[in-house]
């Protein structure tokens, strides 16, 4: 057997045992991928000398690119959390907009402001607004509310900076954080704004059944109620008073039905549950243009330093405000100051600890995932990859595509199907007759595609919007795949101009 055929081999049987080891052995993806890993470089030219090296050169290299930017990136959604930020101003926005436009509205701000929300958060604080909104848009309201939240949500995780997975796939690629948010912003609003168009005309010929799709709850049928006496939106105030301790299961948990999700339901949305004393005395909430400062401030930062790059301004003062880390810390800072006016230093204490605490599956799978990269290529697999890829038989993109796909399919999350992607393509990435940041957005294009009962994310959607397993499977599986399916060809149409 040739050396090629023996390094495909092992990489084969690599990528396999991680998928069953996951899947079947229900191993934490952590200890999966690195077994992986460890099993690569010994079956391969690194060796047992080498394979040491490698692994912890690789983890370095990655933790050094994205594990600041990851770590500021959650604390600045943490904290605008705790002011309640998202909440008032999506219920401020669809009220400018009209009713009609709801489901839109939901999906494009979900998906380009409040990325630096853990998904997991951002899915807990987000579910009773859209339960509270769905009665307004008829009998197929909650599903349109449901595909709007969960398009809205995964979009922004893998396209825009600084969602979590789409730092990750940045820094494991190398692709400058400013490319990362400006081109990722055009790609992830038309996706999530025609994969509600698209899922609005599929729910019709799906024929949305409300007595076999939906289950109703004592929480849910009182928020319906509330909705349709109130009439209008409220005004943001009943929402979560802090980051919840849902678990960052779309990154790395192992999936199930009985996971935290039903108590966040009980925690979070039931109006059984008696409010605490400091929700009874609440502080009068910051003026909306003040709240959303923080988000702004980071994201004309970090898109001003990817246009002083694309017009080769080389200031000393503008590069280093437009740094992301620096971005990043500025925005936290200011978050932190205004979090202080509406909240305790005990409770701002509680909400960092709790978003570093999520954030800690995700920087490891990335490191690990450098790990693997750096494996790959020191032997020579990348090379022998990198022919393939360039042999003309499809379009490297789309190959990319296929390959982060599969991996989800396989592995049931989106996040560690787009930063194992990123991990096995970082050594060949350069070698691709494409930018980087195009290779970085196929990647989490195709990891977006069928989710299913596999992630944690699946069972806590169907939880917390109320769904039978039938009905989550068409409000989050088929949008979710038309979000995959569309972004593909968008990233397609982006590489002609670049």
């Amino acid at each position: 057997m040739s050396h090629e055929a023996l390094l495909f081999l092992s990489t084969a049987v690599t990528i396999g045992g991680i998928v069953v080891a996951i899947t079947w052995l229900k191993l934490p993806p952590v200890l999966a991928l690195l077994f992986g890993t460890l099993f690569l470089g010994l079956t391969t030219s690194v060796g047992v000398k080498g394979t040491p090296d490698a692994v912890a050169d690789g983890f370095a290299d990655v933790m050094g690119e994205i594990g600041i930017l990851v770590s500021l990136g959650v604390m600045l959604g943490a904290l605008l959390t705790a002011a309640d930020t998202m909440q008032r101003l999506v219920e401020t926005t669809l009220k400018a907009f009209g009713r009609r436009s709801i489901p839109y509205v939901f999906a494009a701000t979900l998906s380009s402001l409040f990325t630096a929300i853990y998904s997991d958060v951002l899915l807990v604080l987000s579910a009773p607004l859209a339960r509270r909104l769905a009665p307004k848009l008829g009998g197929r309201g909650r599903a349109l509310m449901g595909g709007a939240l969960t398009a809205g949500i995964e979009v922004g995780l893998v396209f825009v900076a600084p969602g979590v997975a789409a730092v990750a796939i940045a820094g494991i690629l190398n692709v400058p954080l400013g490319q990362m948010f400006l081109l990722g912003l055009v790609v992830a609003l038309p996706t999530a704004l025609l994969t509600v168009l698209v899922f609005s005309v599929v729910l019709r010929w799906m024929k949305w059944d409300p007595a076999s799709d939906e289950i109703e709850t004592g929480a849910e049928a009182e928020t319906e109620t509330g909705a349709v006496e109130g009439g209008e939106v409220g005004d943001g105030d009943d929402a979560p008073a802090a980051v919840p301790a849902a678990r960052a299961g779309d990154s790395a948990a192992s999936p199930g039905p009985t996971s935290a999700a039903p108590k966040a339901v009980g925690t979070m949305t039931d109006a059984r549950v008696e409010p605490s004393p400091a929700r009874v005395q609440r502080p009068r909430p910051l003026p909306l243009a003040l709240a959303v400062t923080p988000v702004l401030l980071v994201l004309v930062l970090i898109a001003g330093g990817a246009l002083a790059d694309g017009l080769s301004l080389d200031a000393a003062p503008v590069g280093f405000l437009t740094d992301p880390v620096v971005a990043l810390l500025l925005g936290t800072t200011v978050a932190y100051v205004l979090a202080r006016r509406v909240r305790s230093r005990d409770e701002i204490g509680d909400v960092i600890g709790k978003s570093l605490a999520q954030c800690g599956s995700i920087l490891v799978l990335s490191g690990i995932s450098g790990s693997l990269g750096a494996i790959i290529e020191r032997s020579g697999m990348g090379r022998t990859l990198g022919d393939l890829f360039s042999s003309g038989i499809l379009p490297p993109l789309l190959l990319v595509w296929i390959m982060a796909a599969v991996l989800h399919i396989a592995l049931g999350s989106i996040s560690v199907a787009g930063i194992t992607a990123a991990g096995i393509l970082a050594p060949i990435a350069g070698h691709l007759d494409t930018p980087l940041v195009l290779v970085a957005l196929a990647a989490g294009s195709g990891a977006l595609f069928v989710p299913h009962v596999s992630s944690n994310f699946f069972w806590m959607f169907q939880s917390l919007l109320g769904f039978s397993t039938r009905g989550t499977i068409k409000t989050h599986t088929v949008p979710m795949t038309l979000a995959s399916l569309i972004s593909l060809p968008i990233i397609l149409a982006v590489s002609v101009f670049l």
